[in-house]
């Protein structure tokens, strides 16, 4: 009886969280099956979704390198120290990622319209510019980088550094010799989720650059801009690109052993 009860048990289980396997499942082969290999081919002739891919892959590369420059110090800082204000930060670091896009998106629009913001755009325009592109995926794809490298930190022991400050080293080069390097694999996870997430945001963009084509165009507002005009093969295809990116960064991230993204 008791088999039979924990059989009933697990293929409830197993029934409900099946179903929203399911409902993802049934998403992507509906995308697949909605469009054709020429219609792809078709669209990414087209010269304003070439921008927007092009762009997509720099603003998201500037961006990924920026967010583990920030990741690092402040990754290791939360993970290995207590100072004060260390709850106010760690609560700060969380609204981006709470916060709907559209939001954070106003509030940079209203940043930069400040006074030091309007003195920052008389020497760099920023708004409605492609430096506002870069800010805008940044803002975001910096916090998942930054709780990546905290769960990182905190999985390395600190007794290695330890030891090695004990022979000689100062805390600089103990994190510089032997922990930075026990986590270069949380490094290289960083990178790819800040990549990936810079390449899929859209809400802060939309607001913050506009979506102009041939300027500010992304490849999530070109999927907004084509759906617009009633383009639904054109977005669908940029849809699958998207897709795609998001299984090769998803098989990164799990080949670099860094799967507990649901931590973060």
């Amino acid at each position: 009886m008791a088999r039979s009860s924990d059989r009933v048990f697990l293929w409830a289980f197993a029934l409900i969280g099946g179903m929203y396997v399911l409902l993802i499942g049934a998403m992507l082969v509906a995308d697949v099956l909605f469009t054709s290999p020429s219609h792809v081919l078709h669209a990414l002739s087209s010269p304003e979704i070439r921008y927007a891919i092009s762009l997509s892959l720099i603003s998201s590369s500037i961006t990924a390198i920026l967010s583990v420059w920030v990741a690092v110090p402040l990754g290791y800082l939360l993970a290995r120290r207590s100072f004060f204000g260390k709850n106010f930060v760690d609560l700060l670091l969380d609204i981006p990622i709470v916060l709907p896009p559209l939001v954070i998106g106003l509030s940079l629009l209203i940043l930069f319209q400040t006074v030091p913001g309007r003195t920052i755009q008389r020497v760099v325009p920023i708004t409605y510019a492609i430096p506002s592109v870069i800010i805008a995926q940044f803002t975001v794809s910096a916090a998942f980088a930054v709780r990546t490298m905290r769960v990182t930190f905190e999985q390395i022991s600190p007794r290695t550094e330890a030891v090695a400050m004990t022979l000689g080293c100062t805390r600089s080069q103990a994190f510089w010799r032997v922990t930075l390097p026990e986590a270069r694999r949380g490094v290289l996870t960083a990178g790819t989720l800040a990549w990936a997430r810079a390449l899929g945001e859209f809400g802060p963009i939309l607001i913050f650059s506009g979506a102009t084509r041939l300027k500010t165009e992304v490849l999530p507002t070109t999927v907004f801009l084509e759906l617009s005009i009633g383009n639904l093969e054109a977005a669908m295809a940029v849809s699958l690109l998207m897709i795609g990116v998001a299984f090769v960064v998803l098989w990164i991230t799990r080949s670099l052993g860094m799967r507990g993204i649901g931590e973060i």
